[in-house]
């Protein structure tokens, strides 16, 4: 056997938050994450700094119109005032097609990124172990794939670029100011002191609101998406009001969660509007006393007035910038988190070794699994299944059997032991070759809302009709396609609800038909099937497991008696194996699960006489 090292027991499973990472670990994280943010960072901020003149030039040209463009006796020099004029709209053209430029690669930029950070993140969900994706709430999970990214989208498309232009504002303003006179500019800046050194304080505050916003998100799309799924089991039990319930009060929640975060924006957005209404009193009064004093013209001081208008609103801007950083800082967490959890199955890649080009053949040595805080659920589990055997799992409820086909697909890794396939320790297996040789046909087969043929080549793309029809007639349940409304063009509805639970699985065998794998693991489902359709799924199953190594989790024990051999498990450890005869003359285990079937079957024949 190809050894690998032991692959530790299963960590805990819940996606973390995120939450106890900085602001700035998170967008230094997050650019890593997405390198195509940082294309062409550079001329993008130059087009920002240049795309920031256009405000500032107005208040110079009014002081420059009413101090050199008036001569003595209120004459107007047409001369000097038409020159102004051009060079403005020279000015303010260039600003234009800058922000434009700015603007159009800002865009590009972030899509570029964050379609590459949402296909990573969909990506990753796939990877997580089976014990993760069971244990996080599906609208949790798919929030932080749609609603966060678009979060953070839309803070990079539009708050990055206020945020830019802001400070872009405030600094050409500020020059501005202190070129004309300091003195106004220290009293512009001592009344919007305070608001800046509270913007820090209340930053904290904002981070742990929005993280709470975006949590409420995850846990609103969880709840009302339950009962759209469901919505056939909401009705048959008349529980709407108990479910309209539950949604509301998700809903309440979250609105609460937003409404806790918008006071907090209110007040620094009010804030910044006092910092501004006292800074252009403290510049009209300033200003005044020292125009009188000779000290300032008239022009500078007015020029002043519009520079102290054109600082307010870039401030109020980045309080509200601010924000949706919050906000969008919250979300990138909880994205970065999901990427960070841990994909316990992790696929080995091209270093992997591809499974043999052989009959492949499964022996377990030595393993042992336990949930996370729980017992084992299997334990000392040893061995080994010849290529081409049909063999047939049964045990009760929790005896170990589905955790055995789970490890023998590598759903899950053990903690202790090895489990190989053709001689090769699974976890060595790149997932291209498992994947194609090792197929598991689950209980309940997951259909997609699209035809019966889109269906059927999900694992084969590239298979014709003529190739699917083959797979179909190979099963010997063409007299069941025949039926079909539409052939291969059948809709089979969401989930496959157009279709029987029998037929579904039926869809399942073709699909496994058709991926043509060397090792075959069935979750046996035809305990809840019409008696023609389960003559169906057996003939079906016939023609499918012949000259495969095959292993059926068998909830009927018509399965274990056709089998070449039967493994029966209990409480965890494999406690008995043999063929069916052997094991029912034993009076063992198996024997008892066999008689309390057979009597079953037997009063469920008799019960309509």
């Amino acid at each position: 056997m190809s050894g690998v090292a032991p692959s530790a027991a299963p960590r805990g499973t819940a996606v973390a938050s995120g939450e106890d990472a900085g602001a700035w670990q998170t967008l230094r994280r997050g650019v890593q994450l997405s390198p195509s943010l940082r294309a062409g960072i550079g001329g993008t901020l130059a087009l920002a700094v240049v795309s920031t003149v256009g405000g500032a030039v107005v208040p110079v040209v009014i002081q420059q119109t009413i101090d050199r463009g008036l001569t003595g006796g209120g004459r107007i020099d047409q001369s000097v005032v038409v020159r102004l004029v051009l060079a403005s709209l020279l000015v303010v053209a260039v600003t234009t097609v800058a922000a434009y430029a700015m603007k159009v690669r800002l865009f590009v930029a972030s899509e570029n990124g964050l379609a590459d950070l949402r296909v990573q993140a969909f990506r990753h969900v796939h990877d997580l172990p089976v014990l993760t994706q069971s244990s996080e709430r599906r609208g949790a999970l798919v929030s932080r794939v749609t609603s966060d990214i678009d979060q953070v989208s839309l803070f990079l498309q539009f708050g990055g670029i206020f945020f830019a232009v802001s400070i872009g504002q405030v600094i050409v303003a500020t020059v501005i100011m202190a070129v004309y006179s300091w003195q106004l500019t220290a009293v512009v800046w001592v009344c919007f002191l305070p608001l800046v050194l509270a913007l820090r304080s209340v930053t904290g505050r904002m981070t742990s609101a929005y993280g709470r916003v975006r949590r409420s998100v995850g846990e609103m799309l969880s709840v009302i998406a339950e009962p759209v799924v469901g919505a056939s089991v909401v009705k048959a039990h008349a529980i709407e009001a108990r479910t309209q319930d539950r949604v509301d009060a998700a809903i309440d929640a979250n609105y609460r969660r937003q409404v806790e975060a918008q006071r907090l924006v209110a007040m620094t957005f009010a804030s910044a509007g006092l910092a501004g209404g006292l800074a252009s009193a403290g510049v009209v009064v300033v200003g005044v006393w020292l125009g009188v004093a000779g000290q300032l013209s008239i022009g500078t001081v007015i020029a002043f007035a519009f520079l102290v208008s054109l600082l307010v609103g870039p401030v109020q801007m980045a309080t509200q910038v601010l924000t949706e950083a919050q906000n969008a800082v919250a979300s990138w967490r909880r994205v970065i988190a999901l990427l960070d959890t841990p994909a316990d199955v992790a696929d080995p890649g091209a270093a992997g070794t591809r499974l043999p080009d052989r009959p492949l053949d499964i022996a377990f040595a030595g393993v042992g699994f336990a949930y996370p805080g729980g017992p084992d659920v299997l334990r000392d589990v040893d061995i080994t299944i010849a290529p081409g055997r049909r063999v047939a799992v049964v045990g009760e409820t929790g005896s170990g059997k589905t955790t055995f086909a789970k490890l023998l697909t590598r759903l899950m890794d053990p903690g202790r032991g090895q489990v190989c396939v053709g001689g090769v320790d699974l976890r060595a297996v790149p997932f291209d070759s498992l994947r194609r040789r090792v197929v598991m046909v689950p209980q309940e087969g997951f259909l997609f809302d699209s035809t019966l043929a889109d269906n059927l080549r999900y694992g084969q793309p590239a298979a014709d009709d003529a190739t699917l029809l083959a797979a179909i007639s190979g099963l010997g349940v063409s007299e069941w396609f025949a039926g079909l409304p539409d052939g291969l063009a059948t809709r089979v509805g969401q989930r496959g609800e157009s279709l029987s639970a029998g037929e579904r699985q039926l869809v399942a065998l073709v699909r496994a038909a058709l991926a043509d794998p060397d090792l075959l693991v069935l979750d046996e489902a035809t305990s809840a099937v019409d008696p023609q359709t389960e003559t169906m799924i057996a003939r079906a199953l016939d023609g499918l497991l012949r000259g495969r190594t095959s292993v059926t989790v068998a909830h009927r024990m018509g399965t274990a008696e056709a089998a070449d051999e039967v493994l029966v498990f209990a409480d965890g450890a494999l406690v008995e194996r043999g063929p069916h005869g052997r094991l029912v003359a034993a009076g063992g285990v198996y024997a008892r699960l066999h008689a309390s079937w057979v009597a079953q079957s037997r009063l469920g024949q008799e019960a309509p006489a």
